[in-house]
């Protein structure tokens, strides 16, 4: 792997040893010294990142009693691969920024969530861009990039878990969800349920690895049983995935178009009713391109709302989830996209409530 700066000031020996041994397995552990980067403590408040616990290891998680795991992964490299725009790859960043800095009070749950850390991309979108400084059309090149990065996120989704903990993973490009499903899958020994929230399939030829195809490759190699698909947009849905998956009994699709013109009672007691052969748990995926006018990597002019989605996870957040991955979102560098991710997953941790219908 190619050198890069550390983010500790020092380093004792015992340290240094867990940052080697973990940068191997291409995974960045977050520590004090990353999260004082991101804080901006003010008098008189506490903020969510002054008390939120951290695991700087493997182990330290095994023994830890915290429910959620957040995890980022900085890289846009499926995006593109997809003909997709750029930029989901400084999400987990502007994230950062904006969750650690919510208010620590009655309703958050600080104490059984820990940030630990982010899966190390820079070697493949280092790679990444050589290519597409190289040549035009190098989607198959950028694909065994992909395939690399797949073997990254599974490894540490299965470590998660395995350890009883529910990971909660910001940014990349949904060709994410393949490593979030093997992973989940492989700790749990069967095959598992999938909701997306979304407004494509990602059921694209299982050609090269891209972020349109990675239920594809998840139903085709047998970790992914049930896919229910909620908000689908027919306008960018290609004839042949409704000729393949269209009578397929495990493969559902809910249309925006069927729910669009609908009240928010409505759209969620759709959802709840959508969701019912989900009966041992679920992995959640919600795709940002499914957010009208949110910065992704697929903007929509039509789509649910952000507010209809806090909705979504309200209702959700009470079924058996066993990992929330948020996917697509492209910071502007305005804080909003941040902003927003912190709303979606403070409201995906806070304890089981009854959602209004």
């Amino acid at each position: 792997m190619p050198e890069r700066s550390l983010p500790y000031d020092t380093l004792d020996l015992q340290q240094a040893y867990l940052l080697i041994k973990y940068r191997m397995d291409h995974f960045i552990f977050f520590d004090t010294s990353i999260k004082n980067n991101y804080l901006t403590p003010r008098e008189g408040e506490t903020k969510l990142g002054e008390v939120l616990p951290l695991c700087t290891s493997f182990t330290e998680l095994e023994a830890s009693t915290v429910r959620y795991v957040i995890i980022g992964i900085p890289e846009d490299i499926g995006i593109q691969a997809n003909y997709g725009k750029p930029g989901a790859d400084r999400t987990w960043s502007a994230f950062l920024k904006s969750f650690l800095n919510l208010q620590w009070n009655t309703y958050t749950q600080s104490q059984n969530c820990t940030i630990l850390g982010q899966v190390d991309c820079d070697d493949l979108m280092q790679e990444a861009q050589k290519i597409l400084c190289r040549t035009s059309g190098a989607q198959p090149e950028l694909g065994a990039l992909v395939s690399q990065l797949d073997q990254r996120v599974t490894s540490v989704i299965q470590k998660i878990v395995s350890n009883g903990k529910t990971p909660i993973i910001i940014g990349g490009g949904h060709n994410n969800s393949y490593g979030n499903i093997k992973g989940t899958s492989q700790a749990l020994h069967r095959k598992i349920d999938v909701l997306n929230i979304d407004a494509h399939t990602d059921l694209r030829h299982p050609d090269y690895r891209h972020s349109g195809n990675g239920f594809s490759f998840a139903k085709q190699e047998g970790y992914l049983d049930r896919y229910l698909m909620f908000g689908i947009h027919k306008n960018y849905t290609p004839q042949y995935i409704f000729d393949r998956y269209g009578k397929e009994k495990q493969t559902q699709f809910k249309w925006f178009e069927e729910l669009m013109g609908g009240s928010r009672a409505y759209q969620l007691q759709e959802l709840q009713k959508f969701i019912a052969p989900l009966q041992k748990g679920f992995g959640l995926e919600i795709d940002c391109d499914a957010i009208e006018n949110f910065p992704s990597s697929a903007k929509t002019p039509s789509g649910f709302s952000l507010t209809a989605i806090r909705g979504f996870i309200g209702l959700l957040k009470n079924q058996q989830v066993q990992y929330l991955h948020l996917a697509e979102a492209a910071d502007l560098g305005d804080g909003q996209v941040g902003k927003a991710l912190s709303y979606l997953v403070a409201d995906f941790m806070q304890k089981e409530s009854k959602t209004q219908l």
